[in-house]
């Protein structure tokens, strides 16, 4: 079929007098253009035809034939030329304005559905918004447009500005938005006024500062005076409150113009007004913290004067709190006597509670404050008469409770302690957490108060728990007085069966005891717990899975803190249920992981009760089919905790053996770790027969294809080999040890796999006298026959060493055999002169060789190598040979590095060997030998040679602080930068010593070390960051004081610096060099590492001001650090983060745009793209959950992404996890 056919049949079918005919005419011209959008296009004349045909039927009588023009409309206007766009806005725009009310109300749904669907990119949108604006600003300007029409064009230009404020910042309109809009703050018609305000709030970001300040000075300042009238007030206090969310930067240098007039009108007795007048404040506090600073105090005083605001209730405030809320008879009297229905002061309240909420939620600076002036009113009105006032009450409570736990803890070893002795001490100096526990009492009774009505809704019962739950998270054990109130109303509600609504409350309630009993001590509770124990017992058999597993953990949680437990009834009902549950295959996975937990926990906490049973549990645990994870986990706990007896260990073994059977990796490292465990737990011995099949089992995973796999492996081995060496050795000979050699030098060993595979040499020679001196020269051939590029030496040194140090008495042989490889006169190849070094260095460092000086002195001599490997492993051996016998070697070493310019690097790497590797006391005693040396010539010396001298003089520091720390300090000041770069770097290498003995000596230092960031060198600059990074990671303490001088200067290295990029020439192709990146990228790094251990003396307003640009850094690595830091704070500062959304959303939008794909653009560049973006999408995600509705733009862009067909699917993923 033809197109223009196809257009001409639906034209006939649009032109039908048959309703029916006319709709099915637009649905299918939809469905058509929605497959194929080329089938519109080709034929002008059609196109018209059908396009003025679509808007015939606009005017349609049948409402239903209306709506589908319109969804048509939206299809179109995606694919129609421009001059046909003008003329369907040109119109709708004249429908709008006329008088028929219903045509006008569905051309303002066309324009609507026109703008709602345009597409973000492309020509269209940018045609559409410079065509369609001025037309629309126009019709506002005609004095005869209806005010219905008015608020539905305002609706569209809201639309416009939300989803395409780019393309409208970049359109010169004449006459401008804000002088058109602004008269509409003064229409008659309330509906109207609201809009307006809405929408010139959104164009102020765009506008010239002229217009805006024009607005502010007819519009806002007037307004603001005593004798205002009250209606403008109140529009003007709503425009602020606009404005204060959208454009906060043109807000900010006139709020002193601005603030102390709302603080005058929220005092007018006018209920609108002074809702108005807080939700502005509260607008103001989140969006210019800075410049609301000086009006903090007001703020609050209105804030609790007005939370307490209820004209029409005669009641006390103090009798308020402590109202007994189930009596019922003065509730009847109560309803009798008024009604809610036209009191609107709980709006006035509910502001009042917000306002209170954004200050607690952004100032965690004013904790102490807040809990002094602000905590106790919010306890005053736990009670408020309106339900809706209330939870935001204890939502506001919540949140204070939430920045205490972040911020109110001092954070570090000797910080808790200090909080653990300030909160158990009556005369502790005042801190959030003293403040807090003092203030307990009365908010646990305020607060139990209002959940122990038999008539309280489920939603308040639920929200009183989750508050309950949050006090004890922040401060556990702290509600020991109110024990009989929590198991009265926990009994209550646990003794209702639980229903749609009610189930989460049930969830709640048990997930709330299972902490209470878990953070108070057993005294305080275990007298009342027979009132509570049938209602328990009853949750455990109910059928919601769910309540279900909630229940086990609340018996888990009793259980470990009542252990040991003996003739406590309730035991056996608990062990019954759990078997029951197990024992049913329909079992839901998540209770039957409960009960799993449930039954370790009984057999930890009543052994004697449940070992009479005669373990029945265990058959259903130990199963061979579906998930085994928990089952794993659970006789792992209870075989750690207590013996069960040699019989259960052989079953649990047995178990654990078929599992191992199974294909595929899951659950394999927890079942290792179960098998260490229950093989330590035999009391008679291992079973003669149990080392070969454990082996036969073990033999699949010696392979180095799962690294983490082959650990365990090796340590299992390791394990029987020292407990019962005579029967596990043959096993192991026979069939292992040749498999062992060959992994034994793959440079993917490290950490824990490799320190496994030690383990397991040194059992293995302890296990049988004979079988050393076959290791060492197996270990060498399969070094020597392995590939050179999957081959590490330096393991297979490290194997022999440890061979040797079990068995000193192969050691001289060895010592012969391979020092013979690196004398002058040997002719062996250079990867066995590698080797030989390695190992008689490795031997070195625990034999003294001072008997045969020569293999030092071949060591020294291979500095002149030809081959680099060479050099590198000499100057280990002569290292590691130095720390057998310091007087002996160590002068040798020393003089080298003073003396030959050429193995002068060489020597400080045998010199970092020695300093690495000695002991504490060794080191004390050729410190002052050291030092001199390792700082001649550092002038002069280049970054690699500096940084190996530097990583020694840190360590060397550590060893006499208060002897090497000054002489550090005093070199600071040293006009050539290679040295300073050397002492800032020493100074990172101190904090690698975790060690807090030489703190009171590197604490009055430290700032200037530090204030090297302000360096005129830039090498200087990005160490001194470096040591600030590794400051924060290990010392935080030693810093936070002086964080704010800190700050300004790590702020500052953040900023792309012009004159720092450079162009480099490379043939035809130029490209530039950022040189201050590395500098940068440190500083990013750094501000991460804060959020973690500095949090509190961050002013987040002023951090977010600098990792903002670094979202549209040029360096993806840059770009990466800021998208984790907001993911952090999401996590951490919701409050603050939410806030500065809209500045956050553009370059998010553009890196999940994703690269510009250009002839150039290779598959490397595609990839990195998606990764960057993947990275923003973890961010995007994170903000979702505590930023929407804050910023209509980054809602709009979450739901752009969420329908996104590349990334909607993971996002969508990333969104439902937790």
């Amino acid at each position: 079929m033809t197109k223009g056919y196809l257009m001409n049949s639906l034209i006939e079918k649009m032109l039908s007098p048959d309703q029916d005919f006319r709709f099915m005419g637009l649905n299918d011209l939809m469905t058509e253009i929605k497959q194929d959008p080329s089938c519109f296009l080709g034929d002008e004349a059609v196109e018209n035809k059908v396009l003025n045909q679509v808007l015939l039927l606009v005017e349609d009588k049948i409402s239903e034939v209306k709506n589908q023009a319109v969804k048509c409309l939206g299809q179109l206007i995606k694919i129609i030329r421009q001059s046909q766009m003008e003329t369907v806005v040109d119109r709708l725009i004249e429908f709008s304005g006329g008088q028929d009310e219903e045509l006008r109300d569905i051309s303002g749904l066309a324009l609507k559905t026109i703008t709602a669907e345009l597409p973000p990119d492309g020509k269209v949108a940018a045609t559409a918004c410079e065509k369609l604006t001025p037309k629309l600003l126009g019709q506002i300007r005609n004095p005869s447009t209806p005010p219905e029409a008015l608020v539905e064009t305002l609706s569209i230009l809201s639309i416009l500005i939300s989803r395409f404020p780019a393309l409208l910042a970049g359109t010169t309109f004449d006459p401008p938005p804000l002088p058109i809009l602004a008269p509409l703050l003064s229409h008659g018609r309330p509906v109207v006024r609201k809009r307006a305000i809405i929408t010139l709030s959104q164009y102020v970001p765009i506008s010239r500062p002229e217009l805006f300040h024009e607005v502010l000075r007819t519009n806002v300042f007037p307004h603001l005076e005593d004798s205002a009238n009250v209606e403008k007030q109140r529009t003007t206090v709503q425009l602020v409150a606009a404005v204060a969310r959208h454009s906060p930067a043109q807000l900010a240098p006139v709020l002193g113009q601005i603030v102390p007039g709302i603080l005058k009108a929220v005092q007018k007795d006018d209920d609108e007004l002074r809702e108005g007048s807080l939700q502005a404040l509260e607008a103001i506090l989140l969006r210019c913290p800075t410049e609301a600073t000086p009006y903090l105090d007001a703020i609050v005083q209105s804030g609790n004067q007005f939370i307490k605001y209820d004209p029409n209730y005669a009641g006390d405030d103090e009798d308020e709190e402590m109202a007994d809320v189930d009596d019922d008879e003065d509730d009847d009297e109560l309803d009798d006597e008024y009604s809610d229905d036209e009191d609107t002061s709980y709006k006035i309240r509910r502001s009042a509670t917000k306002l209170l909420a954004a200050i607690i939620g952004t100032r965690p600076e004013l904790l102490i404050p807040t809990y002094k002036t602000v905590s106790p009113v919010l306890i005053s009105r736990f009670g408020d008469r309106e339900m809706t006032v209330r939870l935001e009450v204890w939502a506001t409570y919540a949140t204070l409770l939430n920045q205490t736990a972040v911020y109110g803890i001092p954070q570090g070893k000797d910080d808790i302690r200090k909080r653990k002795r300030d909160t158990e001490t009556s005369d502790a100096a005042e801190s959030p957490y003293s403040l807090l526990q003092s203030q307990v009492p009365s908010l646990s009774k305020a607060l139990l108060n209002q959940l122990k009505s038999a008539k309280t809704p489920p939603a308040t019962l639920q929200a009183g728990f989750s508050l309950l739950h949050t006090l004890l998270t922040v401060l556990p054990g702290s509600l020991s007085t109110q024990v009989s109130l929590i198991f009265s109303t926990s009994k209550t509600i646990l003794s209702q069966s639980p229903t749609t609504t009610t189930s989460t409350l049930h969830l709640n309630c048990l997930s709330f005891l299972a902490l209470f009993f878990s953070t108070h001590p057993p005294p305080i509770f275990a007298g009342s717990l027979s009132t509570l124990m049938p209602v328990l017992l009853k949750s455990l058999r109910e059928r919601h899975p769910r309540i279900g597993s909630e229940s086990f953990r609340v018996f888990s949680a009793l259980l470990n803190a009542l252990k040991p437990i003996k003739g406590a009834d309730w035991i056996d009902s608990v062990y019954e249920q759990a078997v029951s549950k197990l024992s049913n295959h329909d079992t839901d996975a998540e209770v039957r992981e409960c009960a799993e937990d449930c039954i370790a926990d009984l057999w930890i906490g009543a052994t004697e009760t449940v070992r009479s049973k005669g373990g029945k549990e265990w058959e259903s645990i130990c199963r061979l089919s579906g998930k085994t994870d928990g089952a794993v986990k659970v006789v792992t706990k209870v075989a750690r905790e207590i013996s069960v007896g040699d019989a259960w260990v052989n079953g649990g073994v047995e178990w654990l053996l078929n599992l191992l059977k199974k294909a595929g990796r899951h659950g394999k490292l927890e079942m290792f770790l179960a098998l260490d465990i229950l093989l330590k737990s035999y009391t008679t011995g291992i079973p003669p027969g149990l080392a070969p099949a454990l082996i036969a089992q073990v033999k699949p995973y010696i392979s180095i294809t799962d690294i983490a796999l082959l650990s365990q492996a090796l340590s299992i081995l390791a394990l029987l080999l020292k407990l019962t060496p005579r029967t596990t050795f043959p096993e192991v000979e026979k069939h292992l040890l040749l498999s062992i050699y060959e992994i034994s030098h793959s440079s993917l060993l490290t950490a824990n796999a490799l320190d496994s595979l030690l383990s397991f040499y040194a059992a293995l020679v302890q296990a049988d006298n004979q079988i050393s001196t076959h290791v060492v020269p197996n270990l060498v051939i399969s070094v020597e026959k392995a590939p050179k590029a999957e081959a590490s030496p330096a393991n297979v040194a490290k194997c022999i060493a440890q061979v040797v140090k079990s068995q000193p008495n192969v050691a001289a042989g060895t010592i012969a055999e391979y020092s013979k490889y690196i004398k002058k006169s040997s002719k062996a190849k250079s990867s066995l002169v590698v080797l030989s070094l390695l190992i008689v260095g490795e031997l070195g460092r625990f034999i003294d060789m001072s008997a045969q000086k020569d293999i030092f002195a071949n060591a020294i001599d291979l500095f002149s190598s030809e081959q680099e490997e060479v050099r590198v492993a000499a100057a280990f051996a002569a290292g590691n040979i130095a720390i057998g016998n310091l007087s002996q070697f160590l002068l040798a070493i020393v003089r080298l590095a003073e003396s030959d310019q050429k193995k002068r690097l060489l020597a400080l790497h045998a010199l970092k060997e020695v300093v690495t590797h000695c002991s504490q006391s060794q080191l004390e005693g050729v410190a002052e030998m050291l030092w001199a040396p390792l700082f001649q010539n550092s002038e002069t010396s280049d970054e690699t040679t500096r940084n190996v001298a530097a990583a020694c003089l840190g360590k060397l520091a550590t060893t006499h602080p208060s002897r090497y720390l000054p002489q550090l300090h005093v070199r600071l000041r040293e006009s050539n930068a290679a040295t300073r770069a050397t002492v800032v770097s020493a100074i990172r290498y101190t904090f690698a010593d975790n060690s807090q003995s030489y703190d009171e000596l590197l604490a009055p230092l430290l700032v200037d070390f530090l204030s090297l960031m302000l360096d005129e060198d830039l090498t200087v600059r990005r160490l001194a960051l470096s040591s600030l990074n590794s400051a924060a990671r290990t010392k935080p303490h030693l810093i936070r004081e002086h964080l704010s001088a800190l700050l300004l200067s790590l702020y500052k290295e953040t900023v792309v610096k012009p004159d720092l990029i450079r162009t480099v020439q490379m043939g035809p192709w130029s490209y530039k060099v950022d040189d201050g990146l590395d500098a940068r990228k440190t500083a990013y790094e750094t501000m991460y590492t804060l959020l973690d251990t500095c949090l509190a003396k961050l002013d987040l307003y002023e951090f977010l001001s600098h990792v903002i640009p670094g979202l549209s850094d040029d360096s993806d690595e840059i770009k990466v650090i800021s998208h984790m830091i907001l993911f952090r704070l999401a996590q951490i500062a919701p409050a603050a983060v939410s806030q500065r959304l809209d500045e956050a959303t553009p370059p998010l939008e553009k890196t999940m745009k994703g690269a510009n794909v250009t002839k150039d653009t290779v598959k490397q560049d595609l990839e990195r793209a998606a990764e960057l973006q993947r990275s923003a999408l973890r961010a995007v995600a994170a903000l979702s959950k505590v930023g929407l509705g804050v910023s209509l733009r980054f809602d709009t862009f979450v739901e752009d992404v969420k329908k996104n067909s590349t990334w909607g699917p993971e996002f969508r993923e990333l969104l439902s996890a937790h």
